[in-house]
């Protein structure tokens, strides 16, 4: 079976089990944990276009993350548009403004990149605190319309479910492509050597001005998806903790794995349920997580299971093979 249409179908069976799980669940309270890790999975897919593939490091995704949201949240609420005109008006923004400051900031390497980033989010974090006028301040926005299609009206669980899980899945066959194509293979050029890549003929600067640009547009698109969602938005939700949880999903799910996105986005959506009782010693959690996997698993938990199945496969061709 060629490579591709193994993707075909691993893709296929991801899609189905997306689609028909909602029926198997009883109560909303699991609908809507699906919801947020359907959100989650944009965000891990988003940053590991940067991270895992390209190997630039962001410790402020979140700006982009609320950038959206805000966005959305201010032009629906205030100016009565459109809350898809919003979200494409969104997701530009975030672009254009990554497109921008990519330039500058992406000259950086290691952690100097990393305090760039960083502090990104923390302007961000600061505007959407102070900017009382426009976002509410502290206390939040609220009263964000939800999304509708004509009649239909994504006001319940299970239409946001559909929603969100529709765009997530498209997103994420849209990054497997583009990680299997010449940018893709371009950008693991760049992760593993930047001067080879350069010298292979890789426009390395503008590459990763451009992924830049792609996560933080698909950033922004799950922002708008969680104002419009949540129908209140605060600056509690995109501040340096949820930044740090997005490296942490994309390291344990596993770097440069679209599934893996999925797979961090999920432990580490659920997860927080169970940290509750440490209020917000939470972060300690998420650091020990980080250098746990650093340690003993630094290709995530996908590679971790493609290896035990790799191993299994091997073991059950050898016992095959001995029999016949």
């Amino acid at each position: 079976m060629t490579k591709e249409k193994r993707e075909i179908i691993i893709f296929s069976i991801f899609t189905l089990a997306v689609l028909i799980i909602p029926f198997f669940l009883r109560g909303s309270y699991y609908l809507n944990v699906l919801v947020f890790i359907g959100i989650n999975t944009l965000l891990a897919v988003a940053l590991n276009l940067l991270l895992g593939y390209a190997g630039q490091i962001s410790l402020g995704h979140a700006a982009f993350f609320g950038l959206g949201a805000y966005i959305s949240g201010v032009l629906t609420t205030r100016f009565g548009l459109d809350p898809w005109l919003v979200l494409v008006i969104a997701a530009a923004a975030s672009g254009s403004l990554a497109f921008i400051i990519g330039f500058p900031i992406l000259k950086l390497k290691g952690h100097y990149l990393a305090m760039a980033t960083l502090g990104l989010g923390i302007i961000m974090y600061i505007i959407f605190n102070e900017t009382v006028a426009v976002t509410g301040g502290p206390s939040g926005l609220s009263g964000i319309p939800n999304m509708h299609l004509g009649a239909l009206i994504f006001d319940n669980d299970m239409n946001n479910y559909y929603l969100i899980w529709i765009i997530t899945l498209i997103v994420m066959l849209l990054s497997i492509n583009l990680s299997q194509s010449r940018i893709g293979r371009a950008l693991r050029a760049i992760h593993n050597s930047e001067v080879a890549a350069r010298v292979m003929g890789v426009n390395a600067r503008i590459l990763k001005v451009q992924i830049f640009t792609v996560s933080a547009l698909i950033s922004a698109v799950a922002g708008s998806l969680y104002a419009h969602t949540m129908t209140f938005i605060s600056p509690a939700s995109f501040g340096f903790n949820f930044s740090v949880e997005l490296v942490t999903m994309v390291i344990i799910g596993g770097l440069g794995s679209i599934y893996g996105s999925f797979l961090g986005a999920a432990i580490l959506t659920v997860l927080p349920e169970f940290l509750r009782v440490l209020q917000d010693f939470d972060i300690i959690v998420y650091g020990l997580l980080l250098i746990i996997m650093t340690m003993y698993l630094p290709g995530g938990l996908i590679n971790g299971l493609q290896k035990i199945v790799e191993f299994a496969a091997g073991k059950v061709g050898k016992r095959g093979g001995s029999g016949a």
